[in-house]
């Protein structure tokens, strides 16, 4: 396993039953979404702000995802999204976010997301030192 750039960083949540499916339990592309704001709640914490970012030129952008559906969460479970980075090179950055249910060690998903910044005006690659 890869050390942490910035020691783990947790954020928890509740599911709300709008982002239930048919089966009663979270759709699959929700958890998106939980990932998203808890790497954006990770970042803000370090000083680093991605609407501030683009402000001064600079697109962050996900370029790959992975995400290894373990189980599922239903209607009114708490979890936590873990969060922690790794640079790859000079120009990307590694999310690794595991969620849990509260008090749980079990997995319910596992995701590595890549994450890379470019210049809007020159679309050329920004090195990042998050």
């Amino acid at each position: 396993m890869t050390q942490p750039h910035f020691p783990t960083h947790l954020l928890q949540f509740s599911v709300r039953d709008y982002e239930l499916d048919l089966q009663g339990i979270v759709n699959n592309s929700v958890y998106f979404n939980y990932l998203e704001h808890a790497r954006h709640c990770f970042l803000d914490e370090k000083g680093v702000n991605f609407a501030q970012l683009y402000e001064d030129g600079i697109a962050a952008m996900v370029i790959k995802s992975e995400l290894e559906y373990k189980s599922s969460l239903k209607s009114g479970d708490h979890f936590e999204v873990e969060t922690f980075i790794e640079k790859q090179g000079r120009f990307k950055v590694i999310f690794h976010q595991n969620i849990r249910r509260v008090g749980e060690e079990k997995l319910v998903l596992k995701a590595k997301i890549t994450a890379a910044c470019i210049d809007i005006h020159t679309k050329k690659p920004v090195e990042v030192d998050w």
